[in-house]
């Protein structure tokens, strides 16, 4: 287990969080949605210059702060602290949203409950479960540019995550482009799911077993980055 600010992180997520740093290109917008992507920003290199937008408001969020820097009064929409980068901005949730449904975040990382083969998404509602609202992940959807899912592979009681149709509640009719896992990658091209890169410790044999969707095995298939 690694840690950070105190806390213990699970390390698939934390490999997870790690590849789609690698993902995020220089100079983009890019909002972290609630669980495994808020642990993004402690991953992505001074130099890579991509400015973190969190829709409680605020563009430039930094890396986690250290435990005994930490003030609750700076946190992210996940209420988990955060510090600011260099030149962030603070401004109220109205207007992050008018950032959000203008069409200005270039990638959105979102949490799942599950993602069908063909790139639709569930992460808002349990069916049966009372929740407290939406949040962001409706408008974040419909909006961003590009939406990359980071999901760990199967649920607590081992099921699969990447299903071959949704049986929770949709979040839009848009799609997302790709799917993270700590045990694959996975690219959506025209409603097809692709296996793009597999990790050191699995097999397309675990893969298939642990993926209700179907998949094409892409020609160039890579080993995920350590």
């Amino acid at each position: 287990m690694l840690s950070v600010a105190g806390k213990k992180l699970d390390t698939d997520k934390v490999r997870i969080a790690k590849r789609i740093a690698m993902e995020l290109p220089e100079g983009s917008v890019v909002n972290l949605g609630v669980g495994i992507p808020t642990l993004i920003q402690n991953y992505l290199k001074p130099e890579s210059k991509v400015y973190l937008q969190s829709e409680n408001g605020l563009l430039g969020m930094g890396p986690t702060p250290p435990k005994e820097e930490i003030d609750m009064d700076l946190i992210s929409a996940s209420k988990h602290p955060i510090s600011l980068g260099i030149g962030a901005s603070i401004f109220s949730s109205s207007d992050s949203f008018v950032m959000i449904r203008g069409g200005h975040i270039d990638v959105a990382v979102l949490g799942a409950l599950q993602v069908s083969g063909s790139g639709e998404i569930a992460n808002w509602a349990v069916p049966g479960q009372d929740i407290l609202g939406v949040g962001g992940a409706m408008d974040l959807v419909a909006s961003a540019k590009k939406i990359i899912i980071a999901i760990t592979h199967v649920t607590k009681d081992d099921l699969p995550k990447i299903v071959k149709s949704l049986t929770y509640p949709a979040s839009g009719i848009r799609k997302a482009e790709m799917i993270v896992t700590e045990k694959a990658v996975f690219k959506i091209t025209n409603g097809q799911l692709y296996l793009e890169e597999i990790s050191e410790s699995s097999s397309i044999d675990e893969i298939r077993n642990l993926t209700d969707a179907a998949f094409i095995i892409s020609e160039n298939l890579k080993k995920m980055p350590v």
